[in-house]
């Protein structure tokens, strides 16, 4: 009995000493709760699919943790027409433990993200943005796993005021390393192991005016583990700054993150870290009739998949309306839009153009969020490109006013969403500056008013376009999406053979 006895406090003493807790988390989901088809035809993605790791996992894993860096809003029709409910509701049935705030959790109006706050079983959670001089959301939380006290404390980016500005002017966005080297250490006291779990990015393009995962790596000492999201990062093996890895899933619930962290006697040893593929189904082959056939990689959770089979049958009919037919690939992908000329960009600001009769179109490439594949496009295609619901706003400008909307367009580096497309215009900048503007083929004349036709969003002053703000105008409330709808059905005749991608934007 004593033998036994002493075997027992061994066992227990070594449970106690050495310890493996297991973080899944996923990033900038934007909406696809549901599998989709990649270009090998392969169906991946979901959070049926994701859930299935994960119990996986925890069937002989009781320590795990599942989080989420930010960005559950906006991408795909059936998400965005019920303001998330899906993502949150399936989410919750996951057992999600905490989602960091991300800039798109500020698409909607305040109350849609009151709601999503009521619907959520799981914290959202930022400590760096504040409301009447308190924090908004919780700003960190801590639990007790396996015996081991994890905090995971949230950090937005101070982008979001100029990303999201009409829906956050009410609110700071405090500096987030000022804020983590004040709160880290009081958090530190308090837990055995710190993740934070960030909306911040990685190694922007902006660094010199918003914080990165990287700099609050390098400046903030205390933190063991950064769990990031924002600039869909398609990570291999974790970036190291200062001793602290730092870890992003890439986006849509493409890759699924797993980080184990080990402990001994309380302590961190080792964290290891990888990125699941999330492959639902593959393609293996052909049948005699040329369709795919495929060998199911990871069965789909049935508890997450018949949810969002419900909520995929909420208006689903109007959805799948045929308006059109491309036989060309239309260019919105996310890189290119941000950087460039191309002829989804040029049809979108055409179509603004058309329908208002404005000497001028200027748009956002960061509201240009999926391509148009070859083939039939329904009305869910035009609304995935187009998921924000924006309306089509009329401004009367004199030439001098609207020479500063481009100046400023020359600024924004490379990538990111305030790159300005446009239609009845030309515009070309050299090393940030602007070089030369053409409307209607002739050079801006600074006394001429000018009817410019933008987004609801641009004409608010977001993505930094201040000098919109407060302009002469009116909001037409045509719906951007219901506009190309229109414009591919009357003008082009519901036939897109090919499109203009010759460049309207010339950068150097």
């Amino acid at each position: 009995m004593k033998k036994f006895l002493v075997l027992l406090l061994l066992v227990v003493s070594l449970l106690a000493l050495a310890t493996k807790i297991t973080v899944f988390h996923v990033n900038d989901t934007h909406g696809r709760a549901w599998p989709f088809t990649d270009s090998a035809g392969n169906i991946i993605g979901g959070f049926s699919t994701v859930a299935s790791l994960i119990d996986a996992e925890r069937k002989t894993n009781p320590n795990v943790l599942f989080l989420h860096a930010g960005d559950i809003n906006t991408g795909v029709p059936e998400s965005d027409l019920l303001n998330a409910l899906p993502d949150i509701f399936v989410l919750n049935r996951m057992k999600l433990d905490a989602m960091a705030v991300g800039n798109h959790e500020f698409d909607k109006p305040r109350d849609v993200l009151l709601r999503q706050l009521g619907w959520a079983k799981f914290p959202f959670i930022s400590a760096n943005i504040y409301k009447d001089g308190k924090p908004m959301f919780t700003q960190y939380i801590i639990k007790n796993i396996g015996g081991i006290k994890v905090a995971v404390v949230g950090f937005t980016t101070e982008h979001t005021k100029i990303l999201e500005g009409p829906n956050s002017e009410d609110l700071e966005f405090k500096n987030v390393i000022e804020v983590a080297k004040a709160l880290v250490p009081e958090i530190k006291k308090q837990a055995d192991v710190v993740i934070a779990l960030t909306h911040l990015g990685i190694g922007q393009g902006y660094s010199d005016l918003y914080t990165t995962a990287d700099q609050l790596a390098k400046e903030v000492s205390g933190i063991d583990l950064i769990i990031d999201g924002h600039s869909h990062t398609n990570l291999t093996q974790p970036m190291v700054v200062n001793g602290v890895p730092i870890v992003q899933a890439f986006e849509w619930a493409k890759v699924l993150g797993k980080a184990d962290i080990y402990f001994e006697d309380g302590k961190v040893t080792k964290i290891e870290w990888q990125a699941i593929p999330v492959i639902q189904s593959k393609v293996v082959g052909k049948d005699a009739a040329g369709k795919n056939v495929y060998e199911v990689v990871t069965p789909e959770a049935a508890y997450v998949k018949t949810a969002l089979d419900y909520f995929k049958k909420l208006g689903g009919t109007k959805l799948d309306i045929v308006i059109g037919v491309t036989d060309i690939l239309l260019d919105g992908e996310r890189a290119n839009v941000r950087s460039k000329t191309t002829n989804l960009a040029n049809l979108i600001a055409d179509s603004m153009l058309w329908k208002t009769n404005a000497d001028v179109a200027l748009t956002n490439g960061g509201g240009i969020r999926a391509s148009i594949k070859p083939g039939e496009i329904k009305i869910r295609d035009v609304l995935t490109v187009l998921p924000f619901g924006n309306t089509l706003y009329v401004i009367e400008m004199k030439g001098s006013e609207l020479l500063k909307v481009f100046e400023f367009a020359a600024s924004v580096p490379n990538g990111q969403g305030a790159f300005l497309q446009v239609a009845g215009a030309t515009w070309k900048a050299q090393g940030g500056k602007l070089t030369e503007v053409l409307i209607g083929g002739k050079p801006i004349d600074p006394e001429k008013v000018y009817k410019v036709v933008t987004n609801d969003y641009m004409a608010a002053g977001g993505d930094g376009y201040a000098m919109l703000k407060g302009q002469k105008g009116y909001n037409t409330f045509f719906v951007m999406a219901d506009v190309v709808v229109e414009y591919i059905q009357k003008v082009l005749g519901g036939k897109i053979i090919t499109y203009d991608d010759k460049p309207r934007v010339e950068r150097k």
